[in-house]
């Protein structure tokens, strides 16, 4: 099962959480949750030890909270601790501009 938190949760829990935002480098360019960093989806999936390890928590988004989650479900199948942000960047963005 996967763990997901939505965005008003994580921002309470920086500067201490580890968030990986896995939009390509343009999207993350444009903007992204703040002290996230950008690992996009196809090298987190590939080669997940060369980036993260098991022995901490990572907060992980996409645009929407989909293909963050389909990530998650496979990183957690290997063994990683990793925690789905609802909604995505689009949940951050319309929280900001609220």
């Amino acid at each position: 099962m996967i763990n997901s938190i939505n965005v008003n949760k994580l921002l309470k829990l920086i500067p201490n959480a580890k968030i990986i935002d896995i939009r390509d480098n343009n999207s993350f360019k444009k903007g992204s949750i703040p002290t996230s960093i950008n690992i996009p989806y196809n090298y987190l999936e590939l080669t997940p030890g060369k980036y993260i390890n098991k022995d901490n928590t990572y907060y992980i988004y996409c645009e929407q909270g989909l293909t963050s989650k389909k990530l998650c479900l496979r990183l957690l199948n290997k063994g990683y601790n990793v925690i789905n942000v609802i909604g995505g960047y689009l949940s951050y963005e319309s929280l900001k501009n609220y």
